[in-house]
């Protein structure tokens, strides 16, 4: 099976930008009730993805920081806790199964390493699920 058929668009995927400040990264996560979203860089590639717990580690250690101010922390500044790997478009699906079993979501890319969207690990599980019901 190709992936490309669990495939997520970038246009409908929540993304931030890697020059993003803290502050935009916190409102656009509980706008979307997102607990994690990819990290783009200028050119569309994937950097990685900050989850509500970096976020919440960077701000504990900073007791300097308010809300208000966030604004004037960039993104960058924020450790990323985790390494989420990705997939090229023209990946097997046990590449895929393997990595969804650690992310709740895989970043696809295209040759050219250019962030084309993700794929849900809800999607994986809802197709082997099929696969498993119409062999009994």
């Amino acid at each position: 099976m190709n992936i490309a058929f669990f495939l997520l668009p970038k246009q409908e995927v929540v993304c931030l930008p890697h020059d993003a400040t803290l502050r935009q990264a916190l409102e656009r996560m509980e706008y979307h009730r997102y607990a994690a979203v990819p990290i783009l860089n200028d050119e569309g590639g994937y950097v990685g993805t900050v989850t509500e717990g970096d976020l919440l580690w960077f701000m504990k250690n900073r007791a300097d920081l308010t809300f208000e101010s966030a604004n004037k922390v960039r993104l960058a500044d924020v450790p990323l806790r985790m390494s989420n790997k990705t997939v090229n478009i023209d990946s097997n699906m046990d590449d895929l199964i393997s990595l969804a079993k650690v992310q709740n979501f895989v970043p696809v890319v295209d040759d050219r390493n250019h962030f084309i969207g993700i794929v849900r690990r809800s999607e994986i599980i809802d197709y082997c699920q099929k696969g498993l019901s119409q062999r009994i």
